[in-house]
């Protein structure tokens, strides 16, 4: 680890600060929208907020019910976390008194049946969105598609690439030695992933009517019908919450970017029997898109992703394969059930400088045993990562959680007193003062101290959950906001709309054409 730290120490160099200072990032948060006794709304998504389709930064995921937040692109933390925080107040002006779930796991669902899918117009692209979530409410049941999520995307500025360059000794192209480093970010991510759930894991209790199957898990209850793992952090990413059994054959690489290719090709062109049985039409209307392992590339289950921004109708896969990799996605993040917009700063520090030193520790490629290791130890915190006895595997071994913790906070120490460097101030080493505790006291993790709460009172994720979303209201509702005003994010839903009619007059296809053409390519 000297060696490492004496290696990044050549980066307090004044000429090796834009990698530090020129960092992009953005954030898309999901939330339920829900009545105020915690039911799930079953309207539709409000005009006011225009074109679930068209619009930038106000969209709908799975469902009707199911918000999505996104942000512009921003070097500033404050802006970023500003516009997060202006789009929450929009929309809670806007939504008829209803409330934003403040928790991945859903809220009250009656019947699943009631959910209702995202609808998009109809125009091809509207009407392929809507047959996508019908396929997955086809093959996985929709609850599991309601769990909410935050999604981080980080790149480097176009100024760091060149000075990173010469930090690794690198005289190649700069696109190809870009998506290399992303790469080797990737799979340092994860190979040290399982941090996240154990720190920011928040959903450790959810619903019994999550429980339909027979389960191994070894449930207890609370209130009237929560249930939890007595040292669970994150069931969002647990096999009860998003993840997909159809693909845990696939062999995903991650060594370079061909081979990622070549790998999401393959998973998406591989036929699944099971999902055959589902077909494809019933009466004329689509069940799916098709019966392959994945309709799309979206339906890969990952914790992190390469991106690219695409261009209108390419597939994410024609982007990376044409331009490189421009960011990367962070999709292991919970709901933050104790913020009102689901993320902090202090999170959004910490994950600057999880990912850079990601960037720039080892460049190993990864096994298929590796891969396998690294999996099992992800599974591990999800369910048992509050364990003080806990172990994981390294190259070496079997480790104790908090021994593996207390090295990377050592790693990360070096990187933050990097990033103060460059920037001025203690923000970054403060950021892990404060998370420090959580090392070897998993009481201070989000799920220790949501499950505190809840058994303190006995509490259902219910009641919790409202009384949350009633206060995050109150603060949202009446603040000035501060970045984007609430006449521009008028005139983009209204802008929005009218982008919508404009597609809808301007296909000439009709959906079997539009389908077999997307497929064809």
């Amino acid at each position: 680890m000297n060696s490492y730290k004496d290696k990044i120490s050549a980066l307090k160099a004044a000429h090796y600060a834009p990698i530090f200072t020129t960092i992009n990032r953005g954030i898309e948060r999901e939330a339920l929208r829900i009545e105020t006794d915690g039911k799930l709304s079953l309207t539709g998504h409000q005009k006011a907020l225009g074109s679930a389709l068209t619009h930038s930064s106000i969209t709908t995921d799975y469902s009707e019910s199911l918000l999505e937040f996104i942000t512009p692109v921003y070097q500033d933390i404050d802006q970023l976390v500003g516009h997060l925080s202006d789009l929450h107040s929009f929309t809670l002006n806007n939504i008829d008194g209803e409330l934003l779930w403040p928790m991945s796991m859903p809220c009250v669902i009656t019947q699943e049946k009631d959910i209702p899918l995202a609808q998009y117009g109809s125009s091809n692209v509207g009407q392929m969105k809507t047959i996508y979530r019908e396929g997955l409410r086809n093959r996985y049941g929709s609850l599991m598609q309601i769990i909410a999520g935050v999604h981080f995307n980080f790149s480097f500025g176009d100024e760091a690439w060149p000075l990173l360059q010469q930090f690794f000794d690198d005289n190649g192209d700069v696109t190809e030695f870009k998506s290399s480093r992303y790469f080797s970010l990737i799979r340092n991510f994860h190979r040290l992933g399982w941090v996240i759930p154990y720190m920011f894991g928040a959903s450790p209790a959810l619903c019994g009517s999550f429980l339909q199957d027979d389960t191994s898990y070894q449930f207890k209850k609370l209130g009237k019908g929560t249930y939890y793992l007595p040292f669970g952090t994150s069931l969002r990413l647990s096999d009860l919450g998003y993840t997909n059994s159809e693909q845990d054959n696939l062999s995903i690489c991650y060594n370079n970017l061909d081979n990622y290719l070549s790998s999401v090709k393959s998973a998406i062109a591989t036929p699944s029997a099971k999902f055959a049985e589902i077909g494809l039409k019933q009466d004329g209307q689509y069940k799916q898109l098709n019966a392959n392992v994945l309709q799309i590339e979206n339906e890969l289950y990952a914790p992190i992703r390469p991106k690219r921004v695409t261009k209108p109708s390419q597939k994410p896969s024609e982007a990376l394969a044409e331009s490189g990799v421009e960011y990367i996605e962070v999709r292991s993040l919970d709901i933050n059930p104790f913020s009102d917009i689901g993320i902090t700063k202090t999170q959004i520090r910490f994950l600057d400088l999880f990912l850079v030193h990601c960037l720039l520790w080892q460049d190993v490629p990864m096994t298929l045993s590796q891969r396998q290791q690294k999996s099992d130890n992800l599974d591990k915190v999800i369910i048992d990562g509050r364990n003080p006895q806990l172990l994981l595997s390294d190259d070496s071994g079997e480790v104790p959680l908090a021994s593996w913790m207390t090295r990377l906070f050592d790693a990360l120490g070096s990187i933050a007193q990097l990033f103060d460097h460059h920037l001025g101030g203690t923000q970054y080493q403060d950021c892990l003062t404060e998370l420090s505790p959580m090392i070897n006291d998993p009481q201070a993790t989000f799920s220790g101290q949501l499950m505190a709460q809840l058994q303190a009172q006995d509490l259902d994720n219910t009641p919790y959950g409202i009384t949350q979303a009633q206060d995050f209201k109150a603060q949202l509702i009446d603040r000035d906001l501060t970045v984007v005003s609430a006449k521009t994010l008028q005139q983009q839903a209204t802008d929005s709309l009218a982008k919508q009619s404009e597609i809808e007059q301007q296909d000439v296809f009709t959906i079997d054409q539009y389908l077999a053409d997307y497929f064809a390519k």
